[in-house]
């Protein structure tokens, strides 16, 4: 492998990775405060499906990701009122948003199906974009890559060093000792939902502005949302880990789609759904630990435990309670 594939690679993992990680932070913030969105994938799509009409409407590439993310947080929006609110089983409810979300999105798409736009094109950084292997695919190429890292950052710095993240992750852990403090629970809730809706809806822009141009039937984002989820769980709930889950994941698809050069024998679906596969081995990998069957295994021959990767941290306490109450 020369340097410049190596490279190539390299760029081409981090581009794949930016909505990815966009709608994972998303989803992290609103689980970390006790919501599960499981209408992130319709959301994605409808984002998308937006975006690419505002940008085409205006002109503008930008004000498309802004209508994508107001899309995204009015799907949130539903969830937060029924689920929040009125009390409803919010995995009820996201899982038919999400059903709803994608076959709007089709119905709404339709006049701009596999029609020209606007794109958000590429940067280069003068001086940075210069650096060795790591310039040219940070910021030598769409600005995606750099608003998903930069948003890596801002939620880390956000839920683990600020007063508000604080508050945040008490009310994920026990909603009930954050309301004994004085904290209002449901606001708190209501607008990490919100948030988490806003970034999924970016990623859905980033999808049809950048990633995958233009908007059609199928669009290519389909399953993001799904995939987020699981990258979540992947990387414990905490921001860096959840953003290294998402690079592992570009990483197998942009492998797979390496690999049909290589192997041009084999199928050209067997590599698009790699992935998926590895992504659920990966999950069961890692969250072994947690298993009281693994623990008695691993306290009677303790090679088990060094052997198997620790995980990364559990689910907030609120999202273990939602899970138990189910639909």
């Amino acid at each position: 492998m020369t340097y410049d594939y190596a490279a190539a690679l390299f760029a081409a993992v981090l581009f794949a990775a930016a909505p990815l990680i966009l709608a994972a932070l998303g989803e992290t913030i609103s689980e970390r405060a006790g919501v599960i969105n499981l209408s992130m994938d319709g959301t994605v799509l409808l984002a998308a499906m937006a975006a690419f009409a505002v940008a085409r409407a205006s002109g503008n590439p930008w004000i498309g990701l802004v209508g994508g993310a107001g899309a995204g947080a009015l799907v949130a929006l539903v969830l937060a009122v029924f689920g929040l609110l009125l009390g409803a089983s919010e995995l009820a409810v996201g899982f038919v948003l999400t059903l709803f979300c994608r076959e709007l999105a089709y119905f709404m798409g339709h006049g701009v199906a596999r029609q020209p736009g606007p794109d958000l094109g590429s940067l280069s950084v003068p001086g940075l974009s210069d650096i060795p292997f790591v310039g040219p695919a940070v910021f030598g190429q769409s600005p995606v890559v750099l608003v998903s890292l930069a948003a890596v950052a801002a939620v880390w710095w956000l839920l683990m060093r600020t007063r508000p993240g604080l508050v945040l992750r008490a009310v994920g852990e026990s909603p009930t000792a954050a309301a004994s403090r004085g904290v209002t629970v449901k606001k708190v809730q209501f607008l990490c939902c919100l948030a988490g809706g806003a970034l999924a809806g970016l990623a859905g822009g980033m999808y049809s502005l950048s990633v995958k141009p233009g908007w059609g039937h199928p669009q290519g984002c389909e399953g993001a949302g799904w995939i987020a989820l699981a990258i979540v769980i992947f990387g414990g709930w905490k921001p860096v880990r959840v953003a290294f889950g998402a690079l592992f994941f570009a990483a197998i698809q942009v492998a797979g789609i390496a690999l049909q050069d290589a192997l041009p024998g084999l199928s050209g679906a067997l590599f698009q759904i790699a992935p998926f596969p590895v992504m659920i081995a990966t999950l069961l990998v890692v969250n072994l630990r947690r298993s009281t069957a693994f623990r008695e295994a691993a306290r009677r021959v303790p090679l088990l435990g060094h052997l198997m990767p620790k995980t990364a941290g559990g689910a907030p306490g609120a999202v273990v309670g939602a899970l138990d109450r189910g639909f």
